[in-house]
């Protein structure tokens, strides 16, 4: 089935340039922001595009005098990802594509990006706005805008051209291009080995089944890695109530896993829970001293081999919201990809990896196949395409229509979004098409999600209950 139609919007190359100090004299900018003194003042931006949060970026500022070149910030300033869905109703109100970055400067001494509320010190320099083409971006990449801009304000504070170089200019580079992503979608719960389809529009298909299942505090959970033969079936989690025993308090959340298999029943990835969740000594949470961990893993011949590995824990205080830390593995050794952030325990949320530019939220691309060799500087796989997996029924399942990216270590890789503790959550998984080549790289990013899912049950106090699928895995002993 074909990937489903998305569209990034990137902003970057933003700085402030104001006249040089000897040309403006003591006169104040349109602004109120005087510009006679050689110490340039703080500015920032509120990037702003209907029904998303507003982005807010601390922006370099530089006199006339200045070589651009120097000064100027190369880095992506905020990123904007619209679905299909969105596109056509862009369509139907033009307002929903227009860009607006509002440029404001501050008083010496206030640092930082403000939290979206002027102060006396801060001053509107002017606001620029530009419609964007979200049709033709589906198919090609399309610049909108590139270069200087007067921040000169006239009514509302709109941008016009700068005439008399008195005002203060803004550049920035607004690109839209297309970001085409393959979409699952779990039916069920993870913890109730459900399947896993592929949606495109409103058409779906199924492509995976998943297994959930437990193992017994005995068996080890190293020996995962050195096993000479796959996973056994594993019991379902969804098993009847035993409804007349009564439920012990579990000292420890463990032995958890996912398996995901093809529509052959071959396995093709699995989440394995290889830290126990457990409560910090004098509490009831998992903390970040201690975090339970999961590996995600491939086959590799008759083996499992590591594709990386996700820490989760409970944040401190009275926060209710899920941490979490992920790892690429290359040759055996774990790099972080995955900046540090959080998700509600209470409404869900989504687990992002995304390594545009300067985006905080990844580092490198977990990008791999069975038979390539992983360059984590470039982001490209060496040697020829891969071929399938003999036996697992992958290959031209996905990405055989998709040719190669010249920088694979760049642009959207992933997102799982799931619901909050006590709901029912049926993880969707979006990954970018550059970042899948056979069948396993697809099921890699689902297990994924099912780890992030059952994260946040994991991490529940220790005075709660878990849901029902997870108490009978208690009841058998292997929580």
């Amino acid at each position: 089935m074909d990937p489903c139609s998305f569209v990034r919007i990137i902003v970057g190359n933003l700085a402030v340039r104001f006249p040089s100090p000897s040309s403006s004299s003591s006169e104040p900018s349109v602004s109120g922001t005087n510009t006679s003194s050689t110490s340039a003042p703080n500015c920032y931006s509120k990037i702003k595009l209907k029904t998303f949060p507003r982005q807010i970026v601390s922006i370099p500022v530089i006199f006339r005098t200045e070589s651009e070149s120097e000064t100027r910030c190369s880095t992506v300033a905020a990123c904007f990802s619209l679905s299909k869905a969105q596109i056509e109703a862009s369509l139907k109100k033009l307002k929903l594509s227009v860009l607006s970055i509002e440029t404001y400067s501050r008083g010496e001494g206030v640092n930082g990006a403000s939290c979206g509320l002027a102060s006396a010190s801060e001053k509107l320099l002017g606001r620029f706005e530009v419609s964007l083409d979200l049709k033709a971006a589906e198919t090609k990449t399309c610049l909108a805008h590139n270069g200087w801009v007067g921040l000169g304000s006239n009514k509302g504070g709109k941008s016009r051209r700068n005439k008399g170089g008195s005002d203060p200019e803004l550049h920035v580079s607004i690109r839209v291009e297309p970001d085409p992503r393959f979409v699952f979608q779990f039916d069920g719960e993870p913890e109730c080995s459900p399947q896993v389809f592929q949606v495109q529009g409103n058409t779906k298909q199924a492509v995976f089944t998943c297994k959930f299942g437990a193992r017994n505090s005995g068996s080890g959970d190293r020996n995962l890695l050195h096993s000479s033969s796959m996973m056994s079936e594993t019991r379902s989690s969804c098993i009847s109530s035993m409804k007349t025993e009564k439920e012990q308090p579990s000292k420890e959340r463990k032995g958890w896993s996912v398996t995901v298999h093809d529509l052959s029943g071959s396995p093709v990835a699995m989440a394995s829970m290889v830290t126990p969740f457990v409560p910090s000594p004098g509490s009831n949470r998992v903390t970040r001293s201690s975090p339970g961990a999961w590996l995600i893993l491939r086959p590799d011949g008759c083996t499992w081999k590591p594709w990386g590995r996700l820490e989760a824990w409970r944040e401190a205080g009275y926060s209710d919201t899920l941490g979490y830390r992920f790892e690429l593995f290359q040759d055996g050794i774990a790099t972080e990809v995955s900046a540090s952030s959080s998700i509600s325990l209470k409404n869900g949320g989504s687990f992002v990896i995304d390594v545009t530019g300067g985006t905080a939220t990844a580092g490198t691309t977990p990008t791999t196949s069975p038979q390539g060799s992983l360059d984590l500087g470039s982001g490209s796989s060496s040697g020829s395409r891969p071929e399938s997996r003999p036996g697992s029924g992958s290959g031209s399942d996905f990405g055989y229509l998709l040719p190669q990216h010249p920088a694979q270590s760049r642009g959207f890789v992933m997102s799982a979004s799931v619901e909050g503790v006590g709901k029912q959550s049926k993880p969707e998984v979006e990954v970018g098409v550059t970042h899948v080549t056979c069948t396993e790289d697809a099921a890699a990013h689902v297990a994924l999600a099912a780890a992030v899912d059952l994260s946040l049950d994991a991490c529940r106090l220790f005075s709660q209950k878990l849901r029902k699928e997870l108490r009978q895995q208690s009841q058998l002993g292997v929580v």
